[in-house]
């Protein structure tokens, strides 16, 4: 007999085999036992989840002869018929392939004639969402109205897709993704039936690869024992099979990055390649662990909502104490940008080694929103200095060691200005080309929401040297509020941009109380004058 593969061996048989999804299978047994079975259903959820799998139990239990508790026997001609796929009352079709307005008058067709045995004919379409809006459409009458003998059940991965029409008159049902926990206990009562020895970490790791579905679990478990036929599971030999990485690589990678150490930091990479595994599947689960250090910074109570194993749950505790939050969120979103470029690039490698770079060097990132993470960077240096005093050659040749002065620790804002100080003022000139050039060189690097409000402004040379003038029009309302509470952050990304100290002057036309700036602009394509006439 040929072999066949574990997730359709193991095919739940009855409602109790089906794993977490209690919330469905109670409502629905429940249902079967009071006779209160709906004409239409709509089962919704990730891939993976159970779906199709008590769309047949629902079908077979419908039309047992002898149901138990709300579910089929199993040993009952129609059971025996739905479970080897020979019924003429369960129809399955895949609308992926079948998404066709002529595929649907079809079914509208054969729902006019009555089951010869059994009680039901029921119709299970999967990928419901593929359907065309004319097929929708087709089907919507009899969606609405069937046979009393007739019952839909629909299913989808994206039910987003599925109109209003459709899923209003069927009963709707959200799969959920099953936990670590459920999919683990599973895979090692299986495993048990199958008669091969595993390992309870090597069996988490495989319940954790499987993302919360139970098929995708039960795939890469079939992989692993094909690859080690004979042999113990061990977490080990789980992960080559399956060419993933340790956690333990992500932890020692993290401790690197807080050390600073490059070196050692970059030589994660080379173990990564010489090993084989997959760089875009590398750097996506280090952004999954990054992620969960994080949250465990902002609650310890969060650990134990974790799909991780105790000793795993452990290191990630540790590493959590060594990082503060902005540290951690400007790591992951350092690697989801190096993700993005690895995807596109020829030279993954060389893309992956210059993200953690970034990581280790954040005075490297430009843009103001590492700033604080460049400032931190500052502030260790500091500190390296306070405990090595500095050590200088006097003008005779010797060389004398500074008195141990204590360094004054300065402020993040303090630092911000050093940084800040770093860039030249602006001259008039600079500033007018500035102006000829904002809506291709500064436009576009600025938040949506502020270049939303500046393109209805006028962008002037202000009164005072290095200054810009932002004149918003009249009752400039949430525009003038707004720029002038993020004026700061506006400053700072020009200053970035261009390199030059920059300041912003944010007026409102006829401003009560205020100024009244009437603005003459004669403009050509050479040369742009400006001329402000205001009236006190």
């Amino acid at each position: 007999m040929a072999y066949m593969a574990l997730y359709r061996k193991w095919r739940p048989d009855e409602f109790g085999e089906v794993k977490g999804q209690e919330h469905i299978i109670t409502t629905i047994k429940n249902q079967i036992k009071h006779d209160r079975v709906g004409h239409a259903y709509l089962f919704c959820g990730t891939r993976g989840t159970g779906k199709t799998t008590v769309a047949k139990l629902l079908a077979k239990a419908v039309n047992c002869e002898s149901p138990v508790e709300g579910s089929p026997c199993g040993v009952c001609a129609s059971c025996e018929a739905i479970k080897a796929g020979n019924s003429l009352n369960v129809i399955e079709i895949d609308a992926a392939s079948n998404n066709g307005v002529d595929n649907i008058r079809q079914i509208n067709e054969s729902v006019q004639y009555s089951p010869t045995q059994g009680k039901k004919l029921v119709y299970i379409i999967d990928e419901v969402h593929m359907l065309s809006t004319s097929a929708f459409n087709a089907l919507l009458k009899t969606l609405e109205e069937p046979p009393e003998y007739v019952m839909f059940i629909l299913a989808t991965t994206e039910s987003y897709k599925i109109p209003i029409t459709i899923s209003s008159r069927c009963q709707k049902y959200d799969f959920h993704r099953i936990s670590l926990d459920t999919i683990s206990e599973r895979l090692m009562e299986l495993l048990g039936r199958e008669g091969i020895s595993a390992t309870k970490e090597a069996v988490d790791y495989v319940a954790k690869a499987g993302d919360g579905s139970m098929r995708d679990a039960l795939s890469i478990l079939d992989q692993c024992i094909a690859f080690n036929l004979g042999q113990e599971l061990t977490l080990d030999r789980v992960i080559n099979s399956i060419g993933a990485v340790n956690i333990d690589i992500f932890a020692r990678l993290m401790r690197y990055v807080a050390e600073d150490n490059a070196a050692d930091a970059l030589g994660i990479v080379d173990e990564v390649v010489y090993q084989g595994r997959n760089l875009n599947q590398f750097i996506g689960d280090l952004i999954y662990f990054i992620r969960n250090v994080l949250f465990v910074k902002l609650s310890e109570r969060i650990l134990s909502t974790l799909e991780l194993t105790t000793e795993n749950k452990q290191v990630v505790l540790d590493l959590s104490k060594q990082f503060d939050e902005e540290e951690l969120l400007r790591y992951i979103r350092v690697l989801q940008d190096t993700s993005v470029r690895m995807k596109d690039s020829g030279t993954r490698r060389v893309s992956l080694e210059m993200g953690i770079i970034r990581l280790l060097k954040p005075e490297m990132t430009a843009g103001s929103k590492d700033a604080a993470a460049r400032i931190a960077h500052l502030e260790r240096e500091l500190e390296e200095l306070k405990k090595n005093p500095i050590v200088v050659t006097g003008t005779a040749g010797a060389v004398e060691k500074v008195a141990a002065e204590e360094p004054k620790k300065l402020s993040p804002n303090q630092v911000a200005d050093n940084i800040k100080e770093a860039y030249p003022e602006a001259t008039r000139e600079e500033i007018e080309e500035l102006i000829k050039n904002w809506n291709v060189d500064i436009l576009p690097n600025l938040s949506d929401l502020t270049k939303k409000y500046l393109k209805q402004t006028h962008i002037l040379p202000g009164e005072s040297l290095s200054t810009l003038m932002v004149v918003c029009p009249k009752n400039g309302g949430l525009g003038y509020d707004y720029i002038s509470k993020v004026k700061a952050t506006i400053e700072a990304d020009i200053r970035d941009i261009v390199k030059k100290d920059i300041k912003i002057e944010v007026i409102c036309k006829d401003e009560e109380g205020g100024s009244n700036v009437n603005l003459n602009l004669g403009m050509d394509i050479n040369n742009i004058n400006f001329s402000i006439d205001v009236e006190e």
